[in-house]
């Protein structure tokens, strides 16, 4: 988890993120709730048991979105690290290699680096786990296509790391358009044994039909979430493991609270919830609990 110095709404990402608004307050009174919201959560999810290595931003570049790490990173179990080509300029800045330096000297390993950054140059993104949700154990990825996440790109990384791909459109109605969803993780978690998704959001049938059957296949339950949950990030969810090995879902406060009676059933049947206040990081970043989280499987030394 990367620790903001200069969290603000980021004009370069709100032109496809309409999760994203401006509130009327100084930068620096947003970025200090920022991070209060930020080490009240990595306090929580410490006390609840798990590993959370904190790197902090620097003030070099304008980053401000560096909050949300997953989207530039993801490590895996063979020790393969991915870098991603990310669509708002100033998000270039948040890939810097004292993560890669931080996460070997916690004592894990980096065999290979595989980078797709050339394909900026092209025009061309592909935004991590943002763009990307990894069915690790069943091998399948998912991916809502928009202009954050290109299929042929996303079609190289599958051959890559091996992953059977699964690809639709996710739209939300933005002013009485239907507009891509700039993320899939936001309309859609995969955990373990379930997955929580907003299927409303896939308006092809085919589409939709097809990811159902994926997550059949692969004996997940299906938890559906109405658009207006999506909208308070009840999709933005990660599911973690505590040092004891227990799992847990992450979710920020606001996600938790849209949830129902029935939804919390079926989620607590499998882990329990983890969540905590984000309003200031989900408001102008327009991002939640899951996108400040890169999770680390790489291999210990």
């Amino acid at each position: 988890m990367i620790r903001p110095v200069q969290f603000r709404m980021n004009e370069q990402t709100a032109v496809n993120n309409y999760f994203q608004e401006d509130i009327s307050i100084a930068n620096a009174e947003i970025n200090n709730k920022a991070q209060e919201e930020f080490d009240v959560f990595v306090s929580k999810l410490r006390t609840a048991g798990v590993n959370v290595i904190v790197e902090n931003d620097d003030e070099k570049g304008n980053t401000p979105d560096s909050v949300f790490p997953n989207n530039w990173v993801s490590f895996h179990e063979n020790g393969n690290v991915a870098i991603y080509p990310m669509f708002a300029e100033n998000r270039r800045k948040e890939r810097r290699d004292e993560v890669f330096i931080r996460l070997e000297k916690e004592g894990f390993q980096i065999k290979n680096i595989i980078d797709y950054t050339a394909a900026e140059d092209e025009g061309v993104f592909l935004e991590g786990t943002g763009s990307i949700l990894m069915d690790r154990q069943n091998e399948r990825a998912y991916c809502a296509l928009s202009d954050r996440a290109d299929e042929g790109l996303f079609i190289e990384f599958c051959e890559d790391f091996e992953y059977t791909p699964v690809v639709f459109t996710a739209n939300q109605t933005v002013e009485g358009e239907r507009l891509a969803i700039y993320h899939t993780n936001v309309m859609m978690c995969l955990a373990e044994n379930f997955c929580v998704i907003c299927l409303d959001t896939i308006d092809d049938k085919k589409e939709r039909k097809n990811v159902l059957k994926h997550l059949k296949e692969t004996g997940k339950e299906i938890i559906t979430i109405t658009e207006q949950q999506m909208h308070q990030f009840a999709g933005n969810m990660l599911q973690v493991l505590t040092a004891s090995n227990e799992k847990l879902l992450v979710m920020s406060a606001a996600a938790h609270k849209s949830l129902t009676k029935d939804q919390i059933q079926k989620i607590e049947k499998y882990c329990e919830i983890l969540s905590s206040d984000l309003t200031t990081i989900e408001t102008c970043g327009g991002g939640s609990a899951r996108c400040m989280m890169a999770e680390v499987f790489l291999p210990k030394k």
